[in-house]
């Protein structure tokens, strides 16, 4: 998937409802970060917090932390632990949490998508699709502190009590396996097998990859990676530099300087980038008045007769009309600088 725009670049059986495992906590992190955005605050882990099977972080009742570290822990190390005392310390309850998630699920356009649990163990009605946790993954990339933590090999976690800072690698070994991998989630149970989803940049382009109940998912992964960067490229459009002298009717000016503008970049289809063409539309003349920044065309790409951008033209100056004087102005004026010579 085109990270961009949600693009579908390859897909097989991705609508197909299957278990995601601990891909689960891209949502359960979202949501956690999402309330340390309002305030980080301190968790005190409580027994039944770390009632929980599976991978852990190693939290014991009675530590310390607050929210953020905590969705550093179910995103490094898959805790599990760290999964569920996020969700009660935000909601309350698990069922208050999973309403949260398929809340969520719901207003990201997720279709196939149903949240149980806050970390993915093995239930009936906890599911998703490879569609789905690729739209997830494009909005969870999206929150800086999200990306910023599932970008890391390690991550250091400061606890409030005990005093101490651990250490945690990633459990995602594309970040150090393939050139520009900055994310997501890794994910395995014997119902849902071994499950990933990644996430990479390159030259501006980002990609995202999903793949559930996949026994080869390493290698999978860097093969839908690198036909997704294969698809896309990057694009430019700088017309910053555009200069032209656009004739004005009626201005105290004969003509007035147009200016490019700096359109930004793009993330294109490689056979689009390949087909585009460059067109300046501008009148042939305007009509003064004109003021600085007056918008008087643009530049417009375009491949395969659809428009993919466009920069805005605008004038560089100001003209204003020219007003014709009348005897009486003139000889006002006359009389005006024969005074003031004196």
């Amino acid at each position: 998937m085109n990270a961009d725009d949600g693009a579908v670049l390859y897909a097989k059986n991705e609508r197909q409802h299957l278990a995601i495992a601990s891909t689960t906590k891209i949502m359960t992190a979202l949501l956690t970060l999402e309330a340390a955005r309002d305030e980080n605050r301190a968790v005190t882990i409580s027994a039944e917090m770390i009632r929980v099977e599976g991978s852990s972080m190693g939290l014991r009742a009675g530590d310390r932390l607050t929210l953020r570290d905590l969705a550093a822990g179910m995103l490094s190390v898959s805790g599990n632990d760290a999964a569920n005392a996020a969700a009660l310390a935000v909601a309350g309850t698990q069922q208050a949490f999973a309403d949260k998630m398929n809340a969520k699920a719901a207003a990201l356009g997720l279709k196939d998508t149903h949240f149980v649990t806050p970390s993915g163990l093995d239930d009936g009605a906890h599911y998703s699709c490879a569609y789905d946790m690729a739209q997830l993954a494009c909005a969870a990339m999206k929150n800086a502190d999200f990306a910023e933590i599932a970008g890391k090999k390690a991550l250091r976690v400061r606890f409030l009590s005990p005093a101490v800072t651990r250490t945690f690698p990633n459990h995602n070994k594309l970040l150090s396996q393939y050139a520009g991998c900055n994310g997501v989630k890794t994910g395995f149970t014997d119902k849902a097998g071994r499950c990933l989803v990644s996430s990479a940049e390159r030259n501006g382009v980002r990609v995202i990859a999903v793949t559930l109940n996949d026994p080869d998912d390493w290698r999978d992964h860097k093969a839908l990676l690198d036909y997704g960067f294969s698809k896309l490229t990057g694009r430019a459009f700088d017309d910053s530099s555009f200069r032209l002298s656009l004739p004005v009717a009626g201005g105290a000016a004969q003509s007035v300087a147009v200016r490019g503008s700096d359109g930004g970049s793009r993330v294109l289809r490689t056979e689009e980038a390949q087909g585009l063409v460059r067109t300046v539309e501008l009148p042939q003349f305007v009509y003064a008045p004109v003021e600085e920044g007056q918008a008087l065309g643009c530049v417009r790409y375009t491949a395969g007769g659809v428009t993919v951008a466009q920069t805005e033209l605008t004038a560089a100056g100001n003209v204003p009309r020219f007003v014709q004087k009348n005897w009486l102005q003139k000889l006002w004026e006359g009389i005006r600088r024969l005074f003031s010579r004196r």
